[in-house]
């Protein structure tokens, strides 16, 4: 991923101006996408500190127990950019919807920007374990000139769709990595639990994720893994030798917990930084920029 120096004035300044240009102008997102100034995915002291905001594309719209808290694009968007402009965060995260919407508002200036391929396994939904690629591709990530694209790899021992999901995940690997451009593998061992899907979170349960998917493929050279911190992270980092970015997850716990359990899995070599959702864009006290503030410096 080379750097782009030229860049020009947001094409939206508003909400409003976003809508319009979507309807009488739509080729202007292209045009966003080919001037936006882009960078490497590595640079500094090499740590990464990347927001994620693909959630709502897959029907998940909740943070911790309010069940509606990401209906709001707008809301979403104001929160999203205040993280954006704290130049400790690297880039972002996201569906093709919420990516074309910053990149027509001038928000992913000299940031890292990563593609969410697989959304069709709908939360809730009878076929959530076959999570098939429904949104961006390599090809579609490549032309815009982001730097790479992120599947959620859910594997379940007892349900067919896990096969399928495996399959796409590993053809879209290649695809990305032919166009020298990152896979962010994000795996979980699944069940169903009263009709709903669960991650497994125990250290064991983790690793065995891990040994599966970093498989995938025909080529590991640019795989890097997305994980959840769960206890006794340095055997779970012991697992592989892929650069690894930590996930947030729903917040179930108190900030001061999470983000100390973050701290200490900072400290492993192998982790490269965090990608982090819902837990910094939507804190307990709604002060996005103190918490995004927060992690930028365990990043630092």
């Amino acid at each position: 991923m080379s750097e782009t120096t030229l860049s020009l004035a947001p094409a939206a300044a508003s909400y409003a101006e976003v809508t319009a240009i979507r309807a009488t102008d739509p080729q202007a997102i292209e045009r966003a996408w080919a001037t936006r100034v882009t960078r490497p995915t590595i640079r500094g002291n090499g740590r990464l500190m990347i927001v994620a905001a693909d959630h709502p594309a897959r029907g998940a719209l909740s943070v911790g127990s309010n069940m509606t808290a990401m209906n709001s694009r707008t809301e979403l968007l104001d929160r999203l950019r205040t993280a954006l402009a704290n130049p400790g965060v690297d880039g972002v995260l996201g569906s093709a919807d919420i990516l074309d919407d910053l990149v027509l508002l001038g928000a992913l200036e000299d940031k890292v920007v990563f593609s969410s391929m697989n959304r069709g396994g709908l939360a809730g939904a009878s076929f959530e374990l076959d999570d098939r690629m429904t949104g961006a591709t390599a090809a579609s990530t490549a032309k815009a000139r982001m730097n790479g694209a992120k599947m959620l790899t859910r594997i379940a021992l007892d349900d067919p769709g896990t096969l399928a999901t495996m399959t796409a995940c590993a053809q879209a690997i290649d695809e990305l990595a032919a166009a020298n451009l990152i896979a962010m593998v994000e795996p979980f061992l699944s069940r169903r639990v009263e009709g709903r899907v669960k991650n497994d979170l125990s250290t064991d349960a983790v690793i065995k994720s891990i040994h599966i998917t970093q498989g995938l493929g025909s080529s590991s050279a640019h795989t890097w893994m997305k994980l959840p911190v769960v206890p006794e992270m340095e055997r779970v980092m012991d697992a592989t030798t892929f650069p690894t970015l930590l996930l947030g997850g729903d917040p179930q716990t108190a900030p001061e917990e999470t983000y100390a359990s973050w701290a200490r899995a900072l400290e492993i070599p192998a982790v490269r930084g965090l990608i982090v959702g819902r837990t910094l864009l939507y804190p307990p006290d709604g002060n996005v920029e103190a918490a995004v503030g927060t992690a930028v410096d365990m990043v630092r």
